[in-house]
This record gives C-alpha cells, structure tokens and sequence, in this order.
C-alpha cells in the first residue's frame, strides 16, 4: 500500500524551529505535488505549504509565509517543512498529502508552548 509518513513534530517554545520531514513509499513519490496541512484545536484544517514536483513553485498560506519553507529530495522521497519563528497558533497536528492521490500520512504533532 502507498505510504506517507511524517515526522520532526514536538514540544518546542514560542520563536524556536522544527523542521518536518514527510516521506513516500510505495508510490511514484517525485510524480506528486506534496502538500502540507495543518489541523489545530477547534479551528478548520488549513493548507499550509505545497511544492510541485521539481520542487521549483511553492506556495504557502498567508498566516505562515516568511516563517516556513517548503523543499524536497526526490532521490530520498521526502519533502521538508522548516518551520521557524514559531507561535502558538502554530499548535497543531500536520500532515502531508500527494496532491490528487488520496494517499495522507498519520501526522505528527508539533506544540507550541512555553
């Protein structure tokens, strides 16, 4: 079965970094857009950042742009989510997803709290 598996998620002050890794297995990884969304407590999933295939268009939401990065490696299948100057809004469980496929990871939980 196609895989998504996230990780790099925790416990982490307000202003520190995390940076989430989500890889692909058992699926033409480097043929899907890869997106990151983000679910917190009481408030509606969010589409956080996205990268196309090659890696060279990105987008990000408004709440996160000029803080996060989105990249990847498609020799290892893996996207990357460096997230800095973090907040508390930030709080949230995050997972990734292969645009059109309907494949998601499990996520991984990033907290934002002193």
């Amino acid at each position: 079965q196609p895989q998504l598996v996230e990780s790099g998620g925790g416990l982490v002050q307000p202003g520190g970094s995390l940076r989430l890794s989500c890889t692909g297995s058992r699926f033409r990884f480097s043929y899907f857009d890869i997106m990151w969304y983000r679910q917190g407590p009481d408030v509606e999933r969010e589409m956080v950042a996205s990268i196309d295939t090659t890696g060279s268009d990105t987008n990000y939401a408004t709440s996160v742009k000029d803080r996060f990065s989105i990249s990847r490696d498609n020799f290892r299948n893996t996207v990357y989510l460096q997230m800095n100057n973090l907040k508390p809004e930030d709080t949230a469980l995050y997972q990734c997803t292969a645009r059109g496929s309907g494949y998601w990871g499990q996520g991984t939980q990033v907290t934002v709290s002193s």
